[in-house]
């Protein structure tokens, strides 16, 4: 399907050892337009290897090295390197957070082999690629969280850039209730899969669902 005249260079990130190898095995085995040229349990490895950067990495989402995944794939987009993630875990929220990070798409480990292939092969081209059950999971997590009115009124003016004390005063609630009501509305969005943590995703959550009319 994917007869590329160069092979992908493909380099996989994972601290679990035994899955490293067994990918590892397959992958050069089995598929002839993937060149698998690094294959390490660390990020600093990853870095550190002499055929980095490389056109594809497969990463662990899991690797406990306290290093924000956001930081991890800006590096490697500045690289000009295309990033698969792999997980055990299938939340739609951390999905959703992975995706929004800069990745192209996202694998659960229990996947099969060949679902693998087509993920790197999408990935050198620039696509997307996520399993149909896991949009299946996203369509169903992604739906917009129910509001009180003060909630979206609470939402609308603190997303069209008013600061709290503002949209309190404006709404005639004290500034603690202002607060209380923007922590309630972040936690709401939060259990539907959607992180509204800084004033910029909120206004952009409170334009996409309609509770805010975007200006020029």
């Amino acid at each position: 399907m994917a007869d590329t005249e160069v092979p992908i260079r493909l380099a996989i990130v994972d601290d679990h050892r035994m899955l490293l190898g067994a990918l590892s095995e397959w992958l050069r085995g089995t598929a002839a337009d993937i060149d698998l040229v690094a294959a390490v349990p660390s990020w600093s490895e990853l870095l550190a290897h002499p055929a980095f950067p490389v056109d594809v990495v497969l990463l662990d989402l899991d690797l406990r090295d306290n290093i924000p995944i956001s930081l991890k794939l800006s590096m490697l987009k500045s690289a000009g390197v295309q990033t698969m993630l792999m997980s055990t875990y299938s939340e739609p929220a951390v999905v959703r957070e992975a995706l929004g990070s800069g990745a192209l798409g996202y694998l659960v480990k229990s996947e099969p082999v060949e679902n693998i292939v087509e993920a790197i092969r999408a990935a050198r081209n620039g696509e997307t690629y996520l399993t149909h059950e896991l949009e299946v999971a996203l369509a169903a997590e992604g739906t917009v969280p129910k509001l009180s009115a003060q909630e979206r009124r609470v939402m609308a003016l603190y997303g069209a850039g008013q600061p709290v004390k503002a949209v309190a005063f404006q709404l005639g609630i004290s500034e603690e209730t202002a607060k209380s009501y923007l922590k309630r509305i972040r936690e709401k969005y939060r259990l539907s899969g959607f992180d509204v943590g800084t004033k910029v995703a909120l206004r952009k959550r409170a334009i996409l669902d309609g509770i805010l009319l975007q200006s020029d």
